[in-house]
């Protein structure tokens, strides 16, 4: 690797398949971020590479293995897990069947989502694959950490939402509503292909019905008539589904145009992906296997906000102080970006709440409490934000 990479490389072994993997890790001081938002999402990288100007870190947050694309984040864990008993011994075979089994499957969520991930060509959708694969092969073992699948969807709706950031907030939300429209149209089409599908079953043993054999002769006089009746129904039958087949082909077409030149989707919703015509097309095929899959930022923020919900009610995950002030706010920030105000303000007072009290109780140690201290601030001045979007909201 160049001297002049932002990159050094580390050697590991997939724990699922023994694969010798060179994964990159990006050096510190490769990059830096301008600024935060509310949810600590960066609002800005500056690499100091301009080759890699536009790439999020993200893409290398996780380490996806090139064969079985088993995928963990990439962090000192996954580096030394053959020295973590606990991984060994309690959730690698549990996760290891599972992912192999995945992985003999040639339609499964694991191969269509790993045989896309291109670094060179999409780096910040393959970003986006990775981190759902992460949190697929996360979601593997039993008692998995829903903390973790937090932080993964929080990161996804980060990606998300730099591939969108030209919009408004009303266009965002005007796109993700589209992508739900699409997904029903496609939900129409594959009804009517099930409508077809019995029909044609129907026909079979119709068929092979009147073509019992040894039917007494006074009883084949009686079924004639109703047969070529039966066929004349089934005629007309077809010609209505081969119109209505012609009407949705009309159909797709109106919505491709539509979003082309109305909506002018753009990023992961608009270029082409694959054989497939955009980046949130490919996803919204996976829907159905996995109700894992998010298209876009709002529906990684609500699997954010749930997993976290989880965990912080849970306590498994979570440790007193700054972490679990850190998860309600963000539970509270995350449920004011998706309009759910009640919530919000349940979570906004908890993180206060808490927030002092840790403070009080470690006022001594102001490096301790100083995370606590920033985020108190948040807290108070989103909740300030929050009310005032709740009122707006209610005067319609």
């Amino acid at each position: 690797m160049p001297s002049d990479s932002p990159f050094y490389l580390t050697k590991i072994e997939c724990p699922i398949c023994k694969t010798v993997n060179e994964f990159e890790t990006v050096k510190v001081g490769s990059y830096i971020e301008n600024g935060r938002d509310t949810d600590f999402c960066p609002k800005e990288i500056l690499w100091r590479f301009p080759k890699y100007e536009g790439w999020n870190p993200l893409v290398f947050f996780t380490a996806t293995c090139s064969n079985c694309f088993y995928t963990r984040e990439f962090n000192n864990s996954f580096k030394e897990w053959k020295s973590d008993n606990t991984f060994r011994t309690y959730r690698l075979k549990q996760i290891k069947e599972q992912h192999l089994d995945q992985l003999a499957q040639a339609d499964s969520v694991v191969k269509q989502l790993g045989q896309m991930i291109n670094i060179q060509r999409h780096p910040n959708e393959s970003a986006i694959l990775k981190l759902l694969l992460c949190a697929f092969d996360e979601q593997l073992f039993e008692t998995h950490s829903k903390l973790d699948l937090g932080r993964y969807y929080l990161r996804i709706a980060w990606l998300f939402r730099k591939h969108d950031s030209g919009d408004t907030n009303s266009m965002r939300q005007l796109k993700s509503v589209l992508l739900d429209v699409e997904s029903k149209l496609r939900q129409m089409r594959h009804s009517i292909d099930n409508s077809r599908s019995a029909g044609d079953e129907f026909t079979r043993h119709l068929e092979a019905h009147f073509d019992t054999k040894e039917v007494p002769v006074e009883l084949e006089s009686r079924m004639l008539p109703y047969r070529d009746k039966f066929v004349g129904a089934i005629k007309e039958i077809e010609a209505a589904f081969s119109h209505v087949e012609k009407k949705m082909d009309i159909m797709n077409e109106l919505m491709s145009e539509y979003k082309s030149q109305v909506v002018g989707l753009t990023g992961p919703g608009g270029a082409s992906f694959g054989q497939f015509a955009s980046f949130s097309d490919f996803l919204i095929s996976l829907k159905e296997k996995w109700d894992g899959i998010v298209v876009d930022e709002n529906e990684a923020i609500r699997a954010a906000i749930h997993n976290y919900k989880e965990s912080f009610v849970t306590g498994r995950d979570i440790s007193p102080g700054n972490q679990e002030i850190q998860a309600s706010y963000l539970i509270a920030e995350l449920s004011r970006r998706v309009g759910d105000f009640d919530s919000a303000r349940e979570y906004f007072n908890t993180t206060i709440k808490n927030g002092q009290e840790f403070i009080y109780q470690n006022r001594t140690d102001r490096s301790r409490t100083a995370l606590a201290r920033k985020i108190l601030e948040l807290a108070v001045e989103q909740g300030r934000a929050n009310l005032a979007q709740s009122k707006e909201y209610a005067r319609g």
